[in-house]
């Protein structure tokens, strides 16, 4: 977490005083007072989404529109994907890369038509909109939607939940995204999220988002959700969380984001290269790396945190955790780091107060996955 000492310096989202009615207790996050939980704990609240309806605010994220002539060309030059081609109303998970073939951000990209709407990290959106700004021409608009809020309804009840408040919403698969009416409010509602179910994020103007909160809240499936279950919830679907699992350091191939590189932008691809860092990832494609991130089930009830270091049989340190905590939904311990590609196939075991627990490989997500695909 980003914290600001300065409580009088943080921002507020549209929602502050809804969370603080609440009972949220509220925490300095990249900048934001943010609810870290509310009167239930974070272990009910995640247990809750996961078997019902979640509400995340998420307005700390960076919300910006990207309009011009050759929109679509010229902001494939800084990501690796197929901008390009991508079907209207249609959103793909997306990296700014460096020079380094480091990652400077993830973030979702979507084709609005006329714009495509870019939802940024909170953390890095300053800096995310300057890169914008330098990378692209300046016959390419670069606007930051500073009015906007973010809610995420997550969970398998979201889909029943938001269709009674806009029909239109069950048509929505994986990765879609329409301008929707919600209960009456316009908004711009996409089918993604960060907790591995199927669910919503719905873009709507900051003077609509209380109003659209409370009646989202005022379905009998739906509870307010803060930090500290989003991130417990992301860690069991195995999604990275910026700042820790992938940084400015970290190549797509080691955190194995290799999937969020679009055939047509690789090595052999139509439209091969392009982007910062391209010829550095394409030698990694080919030549493979020499760290990997990989999920981790330790062994026992003792959780393992961020920073703990990896060692083989021999004590020799191999790697690092770089996220760790408790699944409420398997109770146990969970974690995700990275590993020596040599080391992958030795016993792996993390340090934690001068003891070794044992590590085994978790292929694919702790829990299932469970988007609504096409």
């Amino acid at each position: 977490m980003n914290d600001v000492r300065d409580e009088d310096k943080l921002a507020q989202t549209p929602l502050h005083d809804l969370h603080v009615a609440l009972g949220a207790r509220m925490v300095p996050f990249a900048g934001y007072s943010m609810p870290v939980q509310y009167t239930d704990g974070i272990l009910k609240e995640h247990l809750h989404t996961r078997a019902a309806a979640g509400l995340f605010d998420v307005s700390h994220m960076g919300q910006v529109r990207i309009s011009g002539v050759n929109a679509a060309a010229e902001l494939e030059k800084i990501v690796p994907i197929d901008v390009i081609d991508l079907p209207l109303h249609q959103q793909r998970y997306a990296l700014f890369t460096n020079n380094e073939g480091g990652i400077l951000d993830d973030l979702m990209v979507t084709n609005c038509g006329d714009h495509f709407l870019l939802v940024v990290n909170a953390g890095c959106k300053h800096e995310d909109i300057a890169h914008l700004r330098a990378q692209l021409p300046p016959t390419i608009q670069v606007e930051y939607l500073a009015t906007r809020a973010l809610l995420a309804l997550q969970g398998p009840a979201a889909r029943a939940v938001l269709s009674r408040l806009a029909p239109a919403a069950a048509d929505l698969k994986f990765m879609q995204a329409a301008p929707l009416s919600v209960a009456g409010i316009d908004c711009w509602v996409s089918c993604s999220g960060y907790t591995g179910e199927d669910g919503y994020e719905i873009s709507v103007a900051a003077e609509n988002a209380e109003a659209l909160a409370k009646r989202l809240l005022a379905e009998e499936e739906v509870a307010p959700i803060g930090l500290g279950a989003r991130d417990s919830l992301r860690l069991e679907a195995g999604l990275c969380l910026y700042g820790h699992d992938i940084d400015q350091t970290t190549p797509p191939i080691m955190a194995n984001l290799q999937w969020a590189i679009s055939k047509v932008r690789r090595a052999d691809g139509a439209r091969a290269g392009n982007y910062l860092g391209a010829a550095i990832i394409d030698a990694q494609f080919a030549n493979g790396v020499v760290r990997q991130r990989v999920l981790l089930r330790p062994e026992g009830k003792q959780p393992v945190r961020e920073g703990a270091e990896i060692v083989d049989a021999n004590a020799v340190v191999v790697g690092k955790i770089s996220s760790g905590g408790f699944s409420p939904s398997l109770g146990v311990p969970i974690a995700m780091g990275y590993v020596d590609t040599a080391a992958l196939e030795s016993p792996l075991f993390a340090v934690v107060r001068n003891k070794q627990i044992a590590l085994s490989r978790q292929r694919g997500p702790f829990v299932p996955q469970r988007y609504c695909r096409p």
